[in-house]
């Protein structure tokens, strides 16, 4: 069996930037377990599975697929960055004729659309409340030491840590901050995080990004993820409450990289917007 893959760069116009994601075109139903096997073998954060949901849908002409991400060790609930990149293979691969495009997944239905130079992701918005900070006291320790916290919050949704740096620190301290994300293991005792998002203010004068980020989760196999949708689902909603705006951008500050517009709408669902670059096109022979 033959199984068309590639691999993409999204949140990013250039190679070897931005987050790069695994895309398989699944013309027929694969075993179950053979969707962990080759996200395994892929070894990326996530590797996406696009299928049809019904005979003589065509990856050209169809406007609604089937969408599941695994990280080489669990499937997740949702990847927007393997999102982006799956639309890309779609649109500038396939050549799809459709302007939007939906997505059948575990988080609902998602839809993404082309606008310009970039493709635009509809995600839901994730609010996250404030955390005691006694519960992850150890946690936090773990990631980034004696640095001062200014706000803790928890989004029971996508049960992801929120943690805002001091807006004393700037975008350098952020890049600079050695984490071993492997220790975030035994310092978490409440057993509800899958993922640690740290974040600082920006430049919000009028240029620049509105706020940086970094994201690590460990306890789905990856120790830092270079450009994370799902976790600017969550920055989306706090930052904007923050702010008080609903057009940001937004950079995450891992080694690779990658920005995000962002756009929340009002009703509960935000906008997020990024380019992509295909590097690898080939098959799977299994």
């Amino acid at each position: 069996m033959q199984i068309p893959i590639f691999t993409v760069d999204a949140f990013t116009n250039r190679p070897f930037s931005g987050n790069p994601a695994a895309v398989c075109l699944l013309e027929n139903d694969l075993d179950e377990d053979l969707h962990q096997k080759i996200a395994a073998e892929m070894n990326l954060s996530e590797t996406a599975f696009i299928r049809k949901l019904k005979p003589g849908d065509d990856f050209t002409k169809s406007s609604c697929f089937g969408l599941r991400w695994f990280t080489p060790a669990s499937e997740v609930p949702l990847c927007g960055h393997a999102t982006l990149a799956s639309a890309a293979v779609l649109f500038h691969v396939q050549k799809n004729t459709n302007s939007v495009l939906t997505f059948v997944t575990l988080s609902g239905e998602l839809k993404a659309r082309q606008v310009k130079d970039h493709i635009v992701l509809d995600l839901p918005l994730y609010t996250a409340y404030p955390q005691e900070l006694k519960e992850v006291e150890e946690l936090i320790k773990a990631a980034v030491g004696d640095m001062i916290v200014q706000d803790i919050r928890y989004s029971p949704d996508t049960k992801k840590l929120l943690v805002r740096l001091s807006d004393t620190y700037d975008r350098s301290v952020l890049e600079n901050l050695k984490v071993n994300a492997q220790h975030f293991l035994s310092a978490e005792k409440t057993g509800k995080l899958k993922g640690l998002i740290l974040t600082v203010k920006g430049n919000s004068s009028g240029k620049g990004h509105d706020f940086y980020s970094r994201y690590f989760a460990p306890w789905v196999g990856v120790l830092e993820d270079p450009v994370t949708g799902s976790a600017h689902a969550v920055l989306s909603s706090y930052w904007s409450e923050q702010l008080g705006k609903k057009e940001m951008l937004a950079f995450q500050c891992s080694r690779r990289g990658g920005e995000l517009k962002i756009s929340v709408r009002g009703d509960g669902r935000v906008d997020i917007a990024g380019q992509t670059a295909v590097v690898f096109k080939g098959n799977l022979t299994l």
